[in-house]
């Protein structure tokens, strides 16, 4: 099985990387923006990741008002899953909310309790308590979609094919230049190289 690892990444990259550019397919919000801005950051990130809640709640908020709604930035969000209990519990969970159009609402309450179900692996809990009971139902379902599992792979080796080794990792595209920033960065230090990068 490892040999054939590195195959299926590239297999996996063929297959995902002309859609990067337009983001997850359907009617995903995981995407968000312009595909048009000058920027295009690409988010891997873990939902079991302290990290990454650092990043969500402290960083993406301000990014996403003032640079993604302002057509500088297209954000493009994808699973990474580590090796944490729940990381792939969680990501598929999400992924699911993801095809009813409720990602943001199966993000936001992730990370909000993300102290609590990862210790007692309630992932079920935790985002259908945060959607109506109709979508719960179906994101239920969804959790046992064999394509659902198949997206997470290929995000995670996408991520393994641009080197991403840990979470979160921002990587930033501008004039065609990928440059990679690992770790949660903080928005005054995001905003100042993100300016830097519009100025030229």
């Amino acid at each position: 099985m490892t040999s054939m690892r590195p195959l299926a990444a590239a297999l996996a990259l063929l297959l995902i990387v002309p859609a990067v550019a337009a983001g997850p397919s359907g009617n995903s919000t995981r995407a968000i923006g312009s595909p048009t801005a000058p920027i295009t950051i690409e988010l891997f990130s873990d939902f079991q990741c302290p990290h990454c809640k650092e990043l969500h709640d402290e960083t993406l908020p301000s990014l996403i008002t003032d640079y993604v709604n302002t057509g500088k930035v297209y954000l493009v969000r994808h699973y990474f899953l580590l090796k944490f209990p729940y990381s792939r519990l969680s990501a598929t969970y999400a992924c699911a909310a993801e095809r009813i159009g409720r990602y943001d609402q199966a993000c936001d309450a992730l990370y909000k309790t993300q102290q609590s179900w990862g210790q007692t692996g309630k992932v079920d809990e935790a985002v259908c308590s945060a959607l109506s009971p109709a979508d719960a139902k179906k994101v239920r379902e969804l959790v046992k979609d064999p394509s659902v599992a198949m997206e997470i792979e290929k995000d995670t080796a996408l991520g393994v094919s641009q080197n991403v080794k840990s979470t979160p990792t921002l990587i930033v595209v501008h004039n065609g230049k990928r440059t990679p920033i690992e770790l949660a960065v903080s928005y005054p230090m995001l905003k100042r190289y993100l300016d830097g990068m519009l100025t030229h």
